[in-house]
């Protein structure tokens, strides 16, 4: 079934919002329950994260592909995957879904709707970080569509629990929930100053990935021997 820009887009504004929402309410939950222990923290946002991602796509992926994230969009309309009028649709409500997602988040909590974030994430280690989050993401992406739209859920989610441990940025891999953790000074938060370099890294594996599946997949003429 075909489904119309207008529906296409609530789903993404919907999913990146929700996504946004479970990222930084888990985190001030695990943050409220773990008495200063990060690690419990961290482990809490990865684990409500990682659950949140299977269900949203499967949830949304019939409707939009269940994007939730401009690095992807602009990965699919580079593969003509997506027109890139919608391409540029999806990106501007993803960055609108997630903001909205951080509001909620600290609604839930009684929080201030809004509050500029004071964690710094900077220095050349945390950007390359980020450049291998997305990079991977959109590999995982590529690389498990052919196999259907649950397989590609389970592998984004496995992809980013992960990722969440293993890079030094815990994997934000999204330009638009970037700039929503900016909007939170909570524990899943990041200075607004350092937003810009992680949506350059961000662009920048999401093109790499791309044009190394592109490649990967290019059709060769058969060895005549």
């Amino acid at each position: 079934m075909t489904y119309s820009l207008s529906r296409r887009l609530t789903a993404e504004f919907l999913g990146t919002a929700f996504l946004v929402a479970a990222v930084v309410g888990s985190g001030i939950m695990g943050e409220r329950l773990a008495a200063g222990n990060v690690a419990i923290t961290l482990l809490a946002n990865t684990l409500a994260t990682g659950a949140a991602l299977v269900a949203l796509i499967l949830a949304f992926g019939p409707t939009s592909g269940a994007h939730f994230n401009p690095a992807v969009s602009l990965g699919e309309a580079l593969d003509r995957r997506i027109a890139w009028n919608y391409a540029v649709a999806y990106m501007l409500v993803q960055i609108a879904g997630g903001i909205c997602g951080a509001i909620a988040a600290h609604l839930m909590f009684g929080l201030r709707y809004i509050s500029l974030s004071q964690h710094v994430r900077s220095g050349p280690a945390i950007v390359f970080s980020e450049f291998v989050a997305t990079f991977g993401l959109l590999a995982v992406i590529r690389g498990s569509s052919a196999l259907g739209l649950k397989v590609v859920a389970l592998a984004v989610a496995a992809w980013i629990t992960a990722a969440y441990w293993f890079t030094a940025s815990t994997s934000f891999a999204n330009p638009a929930v970037a700039i929503a953790r900016s909007l939170s000074d909570t524990f899943s938060g990041i200075r607004p100053v350092d937003v810009p370099f992680f949506i350059l890294a961000q662009f920048a594996g999401a093109l790499c990935a791309t044009f190394l599946f592109r490649w990967l997949s290019a059709s060769q003429p058969r060895n005549p021997s």
